[in-house]
């Protein structure tokens, strides 16, 4: 079997230029001379498509990392938020630090949060026999 071939010079300036973040795709595109039906093709190519996802990965890897960099310095200016003078600041600086997005759950879809639900594992004799009670007790 033959060793699956790298990406060319182009390719990967592409790929580069694309997540600079200083020009738009066509922007890239035109500067590097290439058409749409050409990175079409490229966008059908599975090396192409591989090195493009680990660098949407790196991305999301290195914005995360960011995040948590600052996440300290993010909290303390919450914590400050608690005694401004501006009742309304400080009530939604309470309500963040109560209640932060990164709580567990708080950045689920309704679907990821049934699925962790424990009502949902049970089994559905159980469920049934359960309604069943609960309609009796409400009678």
């Amino acid at each position: 079997m033959s060793e699956p071939k790298r990406l060319t010079r182009r390719q990967r300036a592409v790929i580069e230029d694309l997540f600079a973040g200083e020009m738009t795709e066509p922007e890239v595109l035109a500067k590097h001379n290439v058409s749409t039906a050409l990175y079409d093709r490229w966008l059908t190519d599975a090396r192409f498509c591989e090195c493009f996802e680990r660098r949407v990965a790196r991305a999301y890897r290195e914005a995360r990392l960011t995040l948590a960099r600052h996440a300290p310095e993010a909290a303390k200016t919450l914590i400050d938020l608690t005694t401004c003078e501006k009742e309304e600041t400080a009530r939604r600086a309470c309500l963040d630090i109560v209640a932060p997005p990164s709580a567990p759950g708080a950045a689920e879809t309704p679907h990821e949060a049934a699925e962790r639900d424990p009502i949902a594992e049970l089994p559905p004799e159980t469920a049934t026999r359960l309604l069943a009670a609960l309609a009796d007790s409400a009678r």
